[in-house]
């Protein structure tokens, strides 16, 4: 089943100590793109969940959000950091010394400096945090996996409906193509009459202007080959994931046969078809870029 680059995945993880919360969203990209929000704590897990993520996604601007609430009490201490209240003391007394004053830095005083008490939180257990958070994750991501899933049908059923008229367009140039040698027959012979005054035409050069003519604005290869492009692309619209690329590559070949197929029309209803066709194919394309 195809999948659209836009998606939305939310998923929550609720104990008696934390809360985890993570949401999803993507649009279209032309690769994997991941930016992620997230608490310094779970900082050390970023790469596992780029890893983590590349199971469920393979294209697309994705933005990650996580939170985490903390409901635990005690979980923050005070930490006295020796070594740097060591250097302090040892500037205080190069000080001292320096410009002779007296050194009078008591406890309470030493302790007011930057860094020699900070705050800091209890240490969680790194593999029971990541458990939690990947859990989370997963079932935010099968939920975006999901979304991605509905858009993509759409989707495809979208695009199934405008290959079937374009496959309608091809037909009515071919069934085109008949009438407008006949009638340039018809104009070539009223013409011939007009200027000779004589009734009397040489058949064998008249059909050999109509070979001529027939075979400038003949566009059999063009049909043929836009017909197979067009059941291809049906085919790839039922394969797994990852066509995006695929169908954009279809669709640039179609057009080229639609352009060619304008650049020899050589009535009216032949143009409109042809163009007609190429609206429907930049349509094809707008949506492709949609797909993963």
């Amino acid at each position: 089943m195809i999948k659209s680059m836009t998606g939305f995945g939310r998923a929550e993880l609720l104990d008696e100590e934390k809360k985890i919360t993570v949401e999803m969203k993507s649009v279209n990209h032309r690769y994997l793109d991941v930016n992620m929000r997230m608490p310094k704590k779970f900082s050390i897990f970023e790469a596992s969940i780029r890893s983590l993520l590349k199971e469920y996604i393979q294209r697309g601007k994705v933005d990650l959000f996580i939170t985490c609430e903390d409901y635990t009490q005690g979980r923050m201490a005070v930490k006295y950091n020796r070594d740097i209240a060591a250097q302090y003391m040892e500037c205080l007394r190069q000080i001292g010394e320096d410009f002779e004053l007296d050194e009078e830095v008591d406890a309470a005083a030493l302790s007011r400096y930057p860094e020699v008490l900070t705050m800091e939180e209890h240490e969680s257990d790194e593999k029971e945090l990541w458990s939690s958070l990947e859990n989370t994750i997963r079932r935010a991501a099968e939920q975006f996996v999901e979304t991605r899933s509905q858009e993509g049908a759409h989707l495809r059923r979208d695009i199934l409906e405008k290959l079937a008229d374009m496959d309608e367009k091809v037909a009515g140039v071919e069934k085109r193509y008949p009438d407008i040698i006949k009638e340039y027959r018809e104009k070539l012979e009223t013409k011939v009459r007009e200027l000779l005054a004589d009734t009397h035409i040489e058949e064998s050069r008249i059909a050999a202007e109509v070979v001529l003519f027939a075979d400038k604005i003949c566009t059999d290869e063009e049909t043929v080959r836009l017909k197979s492009h067009i059941a291809h692309m049906g085919q790839v619209l039922s394969e797994d994931d990852g066509i995006g690329r695929k169908l954009d590559f279809i669709a640039q070949e179609m057009n080229r046969e639609a352009n060619t197929i304008l650049s020899k029309a050589n009535d009216l209803e032949t143009s409109n078809l042809a163009i007609d066709l190429k609206t429907e194919i930049e349509k094809i394309r707008e949506q492709i870029q949609n797909i993963e």
